[in-house]
Protein backbone atom coordinates (compact mmCIF):
# COMPACT_ATOMS: atom_id res chain seq x y z
CA UNK A 1 0.00 0.00 0.00
CA UNK A 2 1.43 3.61 -0.76
CA UNK A 3 1.61 6.65 1.69
CA UNK A 4 0.73 10.40 0.92
CA UNK A 5 1.51 12.95 3.32
CA UNK A 6 -0.14 16.02 3.14
CA UNK A 7 0.70 19.24 4.72
CA UNK A 8 -1.89 21.52 6.22
CA UNK A 9 -2.46 24.54 8.41
CA UNK A 10 -3.89 24.05 11.65
CA UNK A 11 -7.64 25.51 10.64
CA UNK A 12 -7.36 23.04 7.94
CA UNK A 13 -6.99 20.47 9.80
CA UNK A 14 -9.56 21.44 12.39
CA UNK A 15 -12.34 21.75 9.70
CA UNK A 16 -11.04 18.22 8.42
CA UNK A 17 -11.26 17.06 12.34
CA UNK A 18 -14.81 18.15 12.21
CA UNK A 19 -15.95 16.33 9.25
CA UNK A 20 -14.41 13.37 10.15
CA UNK A 21 -16.11 13.42 13.34
CA UNK A 22 -19.54 14.27 12.48
CA UNK A 23 -18.82 11.17 9.91
CA UNK A 24 -18.21 9.02 12.88
CA UNK A 25 -14.44 8.41 11.23
CA UNK A 26 -11.16 8.90 11.95
CA UNK A 27 -8.90 11.78 10.35
CA UNK A 28 -6.81 8.88 8.53
CA UNK A 29 -10.32 7.28 7.65
CA UNK A 30 -12.23 10.22 6.44
CA UNK A 31 -8.94 12.05 4.33
CA UNK A 32 -8.77 8.07 3.01
CA UNK A 33 -11.85 8.69 1.72
CA UNK A 34 -12.09 11.96 0.30
CA UNK A 35 -9.17 11.24 -1.78
CA UNK A 36 -10.47 7.59 -3.27
CA UNK A 37 -13.93 9.50 -3.40
CA UNK A 38 -12.22 12.18 -5.83
CA UNK A 39 -10.12 9.55 -7.52
CA UNK A 40 -13.11 7.37 -8.50
CA UNK A 41 -15.17 10.15 -10.00
CA UNK A 42 -17.54 9.46 -7.11
CA UNK A 43 -17.87 13.14 -6.37
CA UNK A 44 -17.98 14.71 -9.89
CA UNK A 45 -20.87 12.06 -10.86
CA UNK A 46 -22.81 13.40 -7.71
CA UNK A 47 -22.49 16.64 -8.39
CA UNK A 48 -23.76 15.77 -11.62
CA UNK A 49 -26.58 14.20 -10.78
CA UNK A 50 -27.66 16.76 -8.53
CA UNK A 51 -27.17 19.41 -10.44
CA UNK A 52 -29.34 17.37 -13.50
CA UNK A 53 -31.63 16.58 -10.61
CA UNK A 54 -31.76 20.33 -9.60
CA UNK A 55 -32.78 21.70 -13.42
CA UNK A 56 -35.56 19.01 -14.11
CA UNK A 57 -37.09 18.64 -11.09
CA UNK A 58 -36.46 22.36 -8.77
CA UNK A 59 -39.40 24.17 -10.19
CA UNK A 60 -41.93 21.68 -8.92
CA UNK A 61 -39.79 21.31 -5.55
CA UNK A 62 -40.67 25.27 -5.20
CA UNK A 63 -43.85 25.04 -5.84
CA UNK A 64 -44.70 22.82 -3.14
CA UNK A 65 -42.44 23.69 -0.49
CA UNK A 66 -41.68 27.24 -1.55
CA UNK A 67 -38.23 28.96 -3.06
CA UNK A 68 -35.15 29.04 -0.53
CA UNK A 69 -34.82 32.31 1.62
CA UNK A 70 -32.03 34.47 0.24
CA UNK A 71 -30.84 31.50 -1.93
CA UNK A 72 -28.04 34.26 -3.19
CA UNK A 73 -26.52 35.18 0.00
CA UNK A 74 -23.97 32.52 1.15
CA UNK A 75 -25.46 33.35 5.02
CA UNK A 76 -28.87 32.04 3.56
CA UNK A 77 -27.79 28.89 2.07
CA UNK A 78 -28.26 25.52 3.03
CA UNK A 79 -30.36 26.63 6.30
CA UNK A 80 -33.48 25.17 5.41
CA UNK A 81 -35.65 28.25 5.58
CA UNK A 82 -38.15 28.34 2.69
CA UNK A 83 -40.17 31.40 2.04
CA UNK A 84 -43.77 31.24 -0.46
CA UNK A 85 -43.77 33.19 -3.59
CA UNK A 86 -44.33 36.91 -2.06
CA UNK A 87 -41.26 36.41 -0.37
CA UNK A 88 -42.51 35.71 3.19
CA UNK A 89 -41.65 32.75 5.67
CA UNK A 90 -43.32 29.73 4.92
Amino acid sequence: MRQINVRVDDAQYAEIEARAAAAGMSVPDYVRQVVADEANDLRHRFLSAAAYFGAEWGEHFAERFGHPANASSPAGRGRGHLVDEQGAAA
